[in-house]
Protein backbone atom coordinates (compact mmCIF):
# COMPACT_ATOMS: atom_id res chain seq x y z
CA UNK A 1 0.00 0.00 0.00
CA UNK A 2 1.40 3.64 -0.96
CA UNK A 3 2.44 6.08 2.10
CA UNK A 4 0.31 8.97 2.05
CA UNK A 5 2.47 12.29 1.13
CA UNK A 6 4.27 14.08 3.66
CA UNK A 7 4.90 17.27 1.95
CA UNK A 8 5.24 19.96 3.64
CA UNK A 9 5.31 23.97 2.78
CA UNK A 10 7.50 26.95 4.38
CA UNK A 11 7.40 30.39 3.65
CA UNK A 12 7.58 31.96 7.50
CA UNK A 13 10.21 32.45 9.63
CA UNK A 14 8.27 31.28 12.61
CA UNK A 15 5.71 28.59 13.00
CA UNK A 16 3.21 27.53 15.25
CA UNK A 17 1.93 31.09 16.27
CA UNK A 18 -0.24 31.94 13.98
CA UNK A 19 -2.48 35.45 15.82
CA UNK A 20 0.11 38.46 15.50
CA UNK A 21 -0.46 41.46 18.39
CA UNK A 22 0.06 44.97 17.55
CA UNK A 23 1.45 45.92 21.02
CA UNK A 24 0.72 49.82 22.37
CA UNK A 25 4.23 51.27 23.69
CA UNK A 26 3.25 50.50 26.99
CA UNK A 27 4.78 50.32 31.11
CA UNK A 28 1.84 49.57 32.52
CA UNK A 29 1.15 46.25 34.76
CA UNK A 30 -0.17 43.49 32.01
CA UNK A 31 -1.79 40.99 34.74
CA UNK A 32 -2.71 37.79 33.23
CA UNK A 33 -5.84 37.79 31.28
CA UNK A 34 -4.82 40.86 29.65
CA UNK A 35 -3.95 40.75 26.05
CA UNK A 36 -0.25 41.77 26.29
CA UNK A 37 0.25 39.32 28.72
CA UNK A 38 1.51 35.98 26.76
CA UNK A 39 0.35 33.72 29.36
CA UNK A 40 -3.57 35.02 29.05
CA UNK A 41 -3.52 32.79 25.49
CA UNK A 42 -4.26 29.42 25.24
CA UNK A 43 -2.28 29.21 21.97
CA UNK A 44 1.27 30.83 20.71
CA UNK A 45 0.83 34.42 19.70
CA UNK A 46 3.56 36.98 18.92
CA UNK A 47 3.87 40.30 19.25
CA UNK A 48 5.57 43.32 18.50
CA UNK A 49 5.44 47.01 19.79
CA UNK A 50 4.31 49.60 17.28
CA UNK A 51 6.55 52.86 17.86
CA UNK A 52 5.26 55.83 19.04
CA UNK A 53 2.06 54.08 20.13
CA UNK A 54 0.99 55.26 23.79
CA UNK A 55 -2.45 55.37 25.39
CA UNK A 56 -3.08 58.42 25.10
CA UNK A 57 -2.27 58.82 21.55
CA UNK A 58 -4.11 56.56 20.43
CA UNK A 59 -7.32 57.02 22.61
CA UNK A 60 -7.21 60.85 22.60
CA UNK A 61 -5.55 61.38 19.68
CA UNK A 62 -6.79 58.80 17.17
CA UNK A 63 -3.21 57.58 16.81
CA UNK A 64 -3.18 60.25 14.30
CA UNK A 65 0.62 59.95 12.69
CA UNK A 66 1.10 56.34 12.97
CA UNK A 67 -0.20 54.44 10.39
CA UNK A 68 2.96 54.22 8.65
CA UNK A 69 4.24 52.47 12.13
CA UNK A 70 0.95 50.18 12.10
CA UNK A 71 1.48 49.33 8.94
CA UNK A 72 4.58 47.97 9.00
CA UNK A 73 4.23 46.36 12.08
CA UNK A 74 1.51 44.49 10.87
CA UNK A 75 3.63 43.79 8.05
CA UNK A 76 6.83 42.36 9.90
CA UNK A 77 4.49 40.05 11.32
CA UNK A 78 2.81 38.64 9.09
CA UNK A 79 6.56 38.42 7.29
CA UNK A 80 7.88 36.51 10.29
CA UNK A 81 4.75 33.81 10.47
CA UNK A 82 1.38 35.66 11.41
CA UNK A 83 -1.88 34.23 9.66
CA UNK A 84 -4.36 36.59 11.26
CA UNK A 85 -3.46 40.12 12.97
CA UNK A 86 -5.19 41.89 15.62
CA UNK A 87 -4.52 44.68 18.03
CA UNK A 88 -4.06 45.52 22.21
CA UNK A 89 -6.70 48.31 21.42
CA UNK A 90 -10.28 48.40 20.75
CA UNK A 91 -9.94 52.50 19.53
CA UNK A 92 -7.84 51.07 16.42
CA UNK A 93 -11.12 49.89 15.03
CA UNK A 94 -10.30 53.13 12.88
CA UNK A 95 -7.68 51.51 11.08
CA UNK A 96 -9.39 47.80 10.44
CA UNK A 97 -9.86 48.52 6.54
CA UNK A 98 -5.98 49.84 6.16
CA UNK A 99 -4.37 47.39 8.10
CA UNK A 100 -6.43 44.98 6.01
CA UNK A 101 -5.89 46.51 2.78
CA UNK A 102 -1.85 46.60 3.75
CA UNK A 103 -1.24 42.68 4.92
CA UNK A 104 -3.83 40.60 3.08
CA UNK A 105 -4.45 38.45 5.47
CA UNK A 106 -7.47 38.71 8.07
CA UNK A 107 -7.54 41.74 10.63
CA UNK A 108 -9.41 41.91 13.81
CA UNK A 109 -8.43 45.07 14.96
CA UNK A 110 -11.10 45.77 17.72
CA UNK A 111 -13.33 43.47 20.21
CA UNK A 112 -15.94 46.17 18.74
CA UNK A 113 -16.13 44.52 16.05
CA UNK A 114 -18.08 41.53 17.69
CA UNK A 115 -21.17 44.12 18.41
CA UNK A 116 -23.34 43.17 15.56
CA UNK A 117 -22.71 39.65 15.81
CA UNK A 118 -23.71 39.45 19.39
CA UNK A 119 -26.71 41.57 18.98
CA UNK A 120 -27.72 39.04 16.22
CA UNK A 121 -27.53 36.32 18.90
CA UNK A 122 -29.43 37.87 21.86
CA UNK A 123 -33.34 38.42 22.44
CA UNK A 124 -35.06 40.96 20.02
CA UNK A 125 -35.66 43.10 23.00
CA UNK A 126 -32.14 42.86 24.23
CA UNK A 127 -29.13 45.05 23.03
CA UNK A 128 -25.16 45.37 23.15
CA UNK A 129 -23.52 47.64 25.72
CA UNK A 130 -19.82 49.30 26.09
CA UNK A 131 -17.58 49.70 28.81
CA UNK A 132 -14.27 51.41 27.65
CA UNK A 133 -11.62 53.16 28.92
CA UNK A 134 -12.89 56.07 27.79
CA UNK A 135 -16.09 57.41 27.20
CA UNK A 136 -14.87 60.89 26.04
CA UNK A 137 -13.02 59.40 22.99
CA UNK A 138 -15.09 56.32 22.12
CA UNK A 139 -16.44 58.31 18.51
CA UNK A 140 -19.52 57.14 16.16
CA UNK A 141 -16.15 57.28 13.80
CA UNK A 142 -15.24 53.95 15.78
CA UNK A 143 -18.21 52.45 16.42
CA UNK A 144 -19.24 52.54 12.49
CA UNK A 145 -15.46 51.31 11.47
CA UNK A 146 -16.08 48.22 13.43
CA UNK A 147 -19.24 47.73 11.95
CA UNK A 148 -21.72 48.87 14.52
CA UNK A 149 -24.43 50.75 15.61
CA UNK A 150 -23.43 54.45 16.43
CA UNK A 151 -26.16 54.51 18.72
CA UNK A 152 -25.12 51.53 21.16
CA UNK A 153 -24.75 52.45 24.58
CA UNK A 154 -21.31 53.55 25.97
CA UNK A 155 -20.45 53.96 29.45
CA UNK A 156 -16.57 54.64 30.81
CA UNK A 157 -14.66 53.85 33.36
CA UNK A 158 -13.55 57.25 33.31
CA UNK A 159 -14.90 58.46 36.63
CA UNK A 160 -13.47 55.74 39.01
CA UNK A 161 -10.23 56.02 40.55
CA UNK A 162 -7.76 53.88 39.24
CA UNK A 163 -8.59 51.90 36.13
CA UNK A 164 -8.23 54.70 33.03
CA UNK A 165 -6.05 56.61 35.04
CA UNK A 166 -3.11 54.09 35.18
CA UNK A 167 -3.81 52.83 31.59
CA UNK A 168 -4.11 56.37 30.04
CA UNK A 169 -0.54 57.97 32.22
CA UNK A 170 0.51 54.35 31.35
CA UNK A 171 1.62 54.14 35.15
CA UNK A 172 3.61 51.73 36.87
CA UNK A 173 1.35 50.83 39.75
CA UNK A 174 -1.82 49.05 39.31
CA UNK A 175 -4.38 48.44 42.28
CA UNK A 176 -6.32 45.37 40.77
CA UNK A 177 -8.68 45.54 43.78
CA UNK A 178 -9.56 49.03 42.96
CA UNK A 179 -9.39 48.89 39.18
CA UNK A 180 -12.25 46.09 39.45
CA UNK A 181 -14.31 48.28 41.79
CA UNK A 182 -14.53 50.78 38.67
CA UNK A 183 -15.34 48.10 36.26
CA UNK A 184 -18.36 47.21 38.93
CA UNK A 185 -19.38 50.39 39.34
CA UNK A 186 -19.17 51.41 35.02
CA UNK A 187 -21.18 48.15 34.74
CA UNK A 188 -24.12 49.09 37.37
CA UNK A 189 -24.27 52.75 35.77
CA UNK A 190 -24.95 51.05 32.27
CA UNK A 191 -27.30 48.79 32.78
CA UNK A 192 -28.69 52.02 35.27
CA UNK A 193 -28.66 54.27 32.18
CA UNK A 194 -30.36 52.23 29.35
CA UNK A 195 -32.69 49.47 28.95
CA UNK A 196 -32.39 46.05 27.33
CA UNK A 197 -28.67 45.45 28.04
CA UNK A 198 -28.96 42.27 27.12
CA UNK A 199 -24.76 41.67 27.11
CA UNK A 200 -21.65 43.56 27.70
CA UNK A 201 -19.10 44.38 25.50
CA UNK A 202 -15.58 45.39 26.63
CA UNK A 203 -13.70 47.81 24.58
CA UNK A 204 -10.47 48.02 26.35
CA UNK A 205 -8.13 44.69 25.78
CA UNK A 206 -6.87 45.63 29.61
CA UNK A 207 -10.48 45.24 31.38
CA UNK A 208 -10.45 40.72 30.34
CA UNK A 209 -9.01 40.14 33.80
CA UNK A 210 -12.53 41.54 35.04
CA UNK A 211 -14.84 40.18 32.63
CA UNK A 212 -15.92 36.83 34.83
CA UNK A 213 -16.43 39.40 37.94
CA UNK A 214 -18.57 41.85 36.18
CA UNK A 215 -21.14 38.85 34.12
CA UNK A 216 -21.34 37.29 38.23
CA UNK A 217 -22.53 41.04 39.24
CA UNK A 218 -24.86 41.89 36.70
CA UNK A 219 -25.90 38.46 35.28
CA UNK A 220 -24.86 39.17 31.80
CA UNK A 221 -22.64 37.61 28.75
CA UNK A 222 -19.62 39.82 28.88
CA UNK A 223 -17.51 39.78 25.57
CA UNK A 224 -13.95 40.58 25.31
CA UNK A 225 -10.96 41.03 22.93
CA UNK A 226 -10.49 37.32 24.41
CA UNK A 227 -13.40 36.14 23.11
CA UNK A 228 -13.14 37.62 19.71
CA UNK A 229 -9.31 36.18 19.17
CA UNK A 230 -10.42 32.91 20.97
CA UNK A 231 -12.70 32.83 17.71
CA UNK A 232 -10.68 34.28 15.81
CA UNK A 233 -7.90 31.73 16.11
CA UNK A 234 -9.99 29.01 15.77
CA UNK A 235 -10.60 29.61 12.43
CA UNK A 236 -6.85 30.54 11.37
CA UNK A 237 -6.10 26.98 13.46
CA UNK A 238 -8.93 24.93 12.49
CA UNK A 239 -8.79 21.91 15.47
CA UNK A 240 -7.68 18.87 13.94
CA UNK A 241 -10.47 15.87 14.73
CA UNK A 242 -8.20 12.89 14.70
CA UNK A 243 -6.85 11.44 11.39
CA UNK A 244 -9.00 10.92 8.39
Amino acid sequence: MASRSRIVYGGKTLYGASVGILMLETRFPRIPGDMGNAATWPFPVLYKVVPGASPRRVVRDKAEGLLDELLAVAEELVRLGADGITTTCGFLSLYQRDIAAHVGVPVATSSLMQIPFIERVLPPSKRVGILTVSAASLTADHLRAAGADPATPVVGTDGGSEFSRVMLNDEERLDVAAAERDILAAGDELVASYDGIGAVLFECTNMVPYARALSQRLRLPVFTIYTFVTWFQSGLVPRQFGDH
